[in-house]
C-alpha cells in the first residue's frame, strides 16, 4: 500500500495542493486496504490520516502506516473539523464523489478545497501483479460458468431465472461475489444493451445476450457472449459475424501506447462498413478492477494512452429493435506488443 500512497503524493505538486482528501470507499480501500462504508483518508506529505467511526475502530487501528482517528458523533462535521485541524494549505478532494453537504461541512471548517476528479482512479488503471492475478481468476470463473450454461436446458425458462442460475453458478465456481447483476436479454430484449432480466421465457430461435462477471478478492471480471436457441437464421449469422469481426479488429488494435479512441474506431469501422453503424450505441470498452467500470475509457474522444498492465474490455455490439442484438466482449490485459486475453470462452456462435 505504501507505493500507492507515494504515487498519490507524487501528484500533489502537479495539482498544486498540500494534501489530498480521499472519500470514495473504493479508493480508500485501494490506498490503505481499509474497507468501510464510512471513512475518509487525508494523504499529507508527511503522514496519512484515516478517519472513521467507532464501528470500525479496531480495524482502523490495525492498518499499517496511517494515523487512525475515530470520529464517533456527528461524523461529517467531525471529519470536517479534523481535516481543518490537521490540513495546512490547499486540500485536493474527489469532486466527482464529495456531496454538496460534505463540501459545505468542509468549507465551514475553514478547509481550502481544490476540486480534482479521477486522480485516485487514474492511479488505479495500471494494475500490480497481485491485482492482475485476482482479475485473471475472476475471468476463469466466468469462462467456466458459460461452459456449464451451454449444457443447461434453458428453453422455456425466464430471463430472470437464467440470471439467478448464473449468480449461483458464479458462487459455485469459487467467486466471492458477482461483479454486477447479470444481463440476460432474449429475443427482442437482446436489442436493449443493458436489459434487466424479466419474466420473458426463452424461446426457440431467440438470440440470447449474456453479460456477467465475477469478483475475486475485490477485483472484477466482465464477459459477454451471444448465443442462439436452436439453429441460427441466416440474418442472425450475418449480424453475429459483423460483431465478431469488429471485436477482433478492436483486439488487434489493443496494445500499450494506443488510445482508447483508436480501439473504439477500429470496432466502429467494421460495423459501419456493414451498414450497421447507427445500431452500435455505446462505447467499445472500459477499464476494470475494484469497480466494473474504471479508467481508461474505450470510446470516442478517449485520447489518453493505455499503459502496459492495464486490463480493459473490448465489447462492440449491434442492436436492432424487433430483431435482437449481438454483443461480444472479452477482458484483456495490455502488453507492450499486444495483449493477453483473459476470457477465453469460445466466440463461435453457439446454438443451444
Amino acid at each position: 500500500m505504501n507505493s500507492r500512497i507515494e504515487r498519490l503524493r507524487a501528484e500533489l505538486d502537479r495539482i498544486e495542493v498540500d494534501s489530498f482528501l480521499v472519500s470514495n470507499p473504493v479508493n480508500v480501500r485501494y490506498l490503505t486496504g481499509f474497507e468501510s462504508s464510512n471513512a475518509f483518508v487525508l494523504v499529507k506529505r508527511e503522514d496519512v490520516v484515516l478517519m472513521t467511526d467507532g464501528r470500525y475502530a479496531e480495524v482502523a487501528r490495525a492498518v499499517e502506516g496511517v494515523d487512525p482517528q475515530i470520529v464517533d458523533r456527528d461524523f461529517l462535521p467531525g471529519v470536517a473539523t479534523r481535516v481543518g485541524e490537521v490540513a495546512h494549505g490547499p486540500v485536493g478532494f474527489e469532486s466527482d464523489h464529495v456531496t454538496v453537504a460534505r463540501h459545505a461541512e468542509l468549507v465551514s471548517a475553514g478547509v481550502e478545497l481544490v476540486p480534482m476528479s479521477a486522480v485516485p482512479l487514474t492511479l488505479r488503471a495500471v494494475k500490480e501483479l497481485g491485482e492482475l492475478d485476482a482479475i485473471r481468476r475472476a475471468a476463469q470463473i466466468v469462462d467456466g460458468v458459460l461452459v456449464r450454461l451451454a449444457e443447461e436446458s434453458v428453453v422455456g425458462r425466464t430471463e430472470a431465472d437464467v440470471a439467478w442460475w448464473i449468480v449461483q453458478a458464479i458462487h459455485d465456481e469459487g467467486a466471492d461475489d458477482i461483479s454486477f447483476d447479470p444481463i440476460v436479454g432474449s429475443g427482442p430484449n437482446a436489442a436493449l444493451p443493458h436489459h434487466h432480466p424479466g419474466d420473458r421465457p426463452l424461446r426457440r430461435g431467440d438470440l440470447i445476450k449474456l453479460d456477467f462477471g465475477a469478483r475475486v478478492d475485490g477485483y472484477c471480471s466482465d464477459m459477454t457472449r451471444t448465443v442462439v436457441l436452436g439453429p441460427a437464421s441466416e440474418r442472425q449469422r450475418e449480424v453475429y459475424e459483423v460483431v465478431r469481426r469488429a471485436q477482433e479488429a478492436g483486439l488487434a488494435a489493443l496494445r500499450a501506447g494506443v488510445s482508447g479512441a483508436a480501439i473504439d474506431r477500429a470496432c466502429r469501422e467494421v460495423i459501419g462498413q456493414a451498414g450497421l453503424g447507427d445500431a452500435f450505441s455505446h462505447p467499445s470498452g472500459h477499464g476494470i478492477g475494484l469497480e466494473i467500470h474504471e479508467a481508461p475509457r474505450v470510446r470516442v474522444g478517449s485520447n489518453g494512452r493505455i499503459s502496459q498492465g492495464t486490463p480493459v474490455t473490448v465489447e462492440p455490439g449491434v442492436y436492432l429493435p424487433g430483431f435482437g442484438g449481438v454483443r461480444i466482449e472479452d477482458l484483456a490485459v495490455v502488453r507492450p506488443g499486444g495483449h493477453d486475453v483473459l476470457t477465453t470462452a469460445t466466440k463461435e456462435l453457439l446454438e443451444l
